[in-house]
């Protein structure tokens, strides 16, 4: 099974069923797959062949999705770009992809004549926005369709699909094959009993096309009928809006893009009465911002876990799992990131990967048909990451009796204060308890006596007095003391990456000096 399979079968099942519904037109999945076609025959007549790679930086569209399937239908494998890469970032990956065609829209064509100089193997830049083409740039609007129909042969199962890379700290983002097997796994992984994490309605396309948080969710989507409908680029207020116009059910945000629409004025003024499902993932949930996010929406809230190198999703919380009565346990259900989807395996091993007892941490490791190829030009990276067939995350987790996940934190992330290990989400989580802050995170800092300790980089609410003392012992008076925080840093805001997600690294590079001894 393949992607392109995900659209034909939309196309015979559902094909008066509305697939785009965006602000000034309305596409039938018979049209949309008729539109599909035209493009991969015009990506055709570029020369666009199997195995070459196509590269997209643009904000959420139409013309992203219907490019997701036509790269496919063509043979071509498609490359989506991080909106919020620096330019040179954006340079590396299409050069390292080796990417033979750029498509731009109007946010990002001014970069256009940076990129051909340093990166001549771009053989077509094409403009796909809004308005007319600048100066220079193919516009894909305006390209003749060659009419002759085309049988695209069926790629195989195994053939990579598209190139997704993951940010890279260091050494540049590193592209995680992903084939048609590993993307059509996901979506049936993510459809199964029970509690599927789509069904038919309309998903808003709130979070980045270029992202799996968003992206993995295409293929089960288009595989149940659903209506895609879109905004460019996450904003609160585009968000309830487009929750009102087009009366969404499904969207998927991360939990810094949920605290940001609890937190607008505006809220009260949107009706969301429609939504039936939030999806979440993509960094930890503090809890004081979940049971305010479910007691204001009044729908279902289900997690996802996962990652870019599994097509993302590995786990899921059911929305009836999320129950506050048993918070206070160490391994409370709503807590967790859920137990494994059907057609996945979930371990959770030492250093020479052998499984830990029920409760203690180690790395989670994962099996699958939704497991990536390996990383492109990676073999080094990509022999170690999947030793023994078994994707290893380089996250930090613990299942209880009951099968459950619970996410500690990055390897890279924990903080041992004395030699103890503290775990991330549980400190912020109490951070964000606070009535006084908006958002929190904590970084480790070198400290003479006890080799780390604890920094709190906090936003505050607007209007909200708090102090570094008073801080502190909120979370004294609530934590074991090797837990705590030993010094604030305030900021305007934390930064975030193009999914949302803190960057830790540039918080450790901006607050993280030493501590006094």
């Amino acid at each position: 099974m393949t992607v392109n399979y995900c659209l034909r079968r939309a196309k015979s099942f559902f094909g008066d069923t509305i697939a785009i519904e965006d602000e000034d037109r309305t596409l039938t999945y018979h049209e949309f797959y008729a539109e599909v076609e035209r493009s991969a025959r015009k990506l055709a007549k570029l020369g666009a062949s199997k195995g070459d790679r196509v590269a997209l930086l643009m904000l959420n569209s139409p013309e992203y999705l219907e490019l997701y399937y036509s790269t496919a239908m063509a043979g071509a494998l498609i490359v989506p770009l991080n909106t919020r890469w620096h330019v040179n970032e954006i340079i590396f990956t299409l050069s390292d992809s080796g990417s033979k065609m750029l498509f731009v829209d109007e946010r990002f064509a001014a970069l256009v004549p940076e990129i051909l100089n340093a990166v001549p193997g771009i053989q077509h830049f094409i403009y796909a926005g809004k308005g007319s083409s600048p100066s220079g740039l193919l516009d894909w609007k305006s390209q003749a369709d060659p009419g002759v129909p085309k049988n695209f042969p069926e790629p195989d199962e195994n053939d990579v699909a598209g190139l997704f890379y993951t940010s890279g700290t260091t050494g540049g983002p590193k592209g995680a094959m992903l084939t048609h097997r590993n993307l059509y796994s996901n979506a049936i992984h993510s459809l199964l009993p029970p509690g599927g994490l789509f069904s038919e309605g309309k998903w808003l396309h709130a979070a980045p096309m270029f992202h799996l948080a968003d992206a993995g969710a295409i293929f089960g989507l288009t595989l149940c009928g659903s209506t895609h409908c879109f905004i460019p680029s996450f904003d609160p207020v585009a968000v309830m809006r487009a929750i009102e116009r087009h009366r969404i059910s499904t969207l998927v945000l991360v939990p810094t893009m949920i605290n940001m629409v609890l937190n607008h004025p505006d809220l009260p003024n949107y009706d969301l009465t429609s939504l039936r499902r939030v999806v979440y993932g993509a960094s930890p949930m503090p809890l004081p911002v979940l049971r305010h996010a479910i007691d204001t929406f009044r729908c279902e809230f289900v997690q996802g876990y996962g990652m870019t190198e599994v097509s993302p999703l590995l786990t899921r919380l059911q929305h009836e799992d999320h129950r506050f009565e048993d918070a206070d346990r160490e391994f409370a259900p709503v807590k967790s990131a859920g137990r494994a989807v059907m057609g996945v395996e979930v371990r959770v091993v030492d250093h020479n990967d052998q499984d830990v007892a029920v409760g203690q941490a180690g790395e989670v490791i994962a099996r699958g048909p939704n497991v990536m190829k390996g990383y492109w030009n990676r073999p080094e990276i990509s022999a170690e990451v999947l030793r023994g067939g078994w994707m290893h995350t380089g996250d930090l987790g613990a299942f209880d009796e009951h099968g459950f996940l619970y996410i500690l934190d990055r390897k890279k992330d924990m903080i041992k204060p004395g030699g103890e290990n503290v775990y991330s989400p549980e400190v912020e989580s109490m951070l964000c308890a606070h009535p006084a802050v908006l958002e929190a995170a904590i970084i480790g800092i070198p400290h003479e006596t006890w080799g780390e300790a604890i920094r709190a980089v906090v936003v505050t609410r607007p209007d909200a007095t708090l102090s570094e003392d008073e801080l502190i012992t909120w979370c004294r008076e609530r934590l074991t003391h090797f837990k705590c925080p030993t010094s604030v840093v305030f900021t305007d805001g934390l930064p975030k990456g193009g999914t949302g997600k803190v960057q830790k690294n540039v918080l450790r590079d901006k607050c993280g000096g030493a501590a006094a001894g």
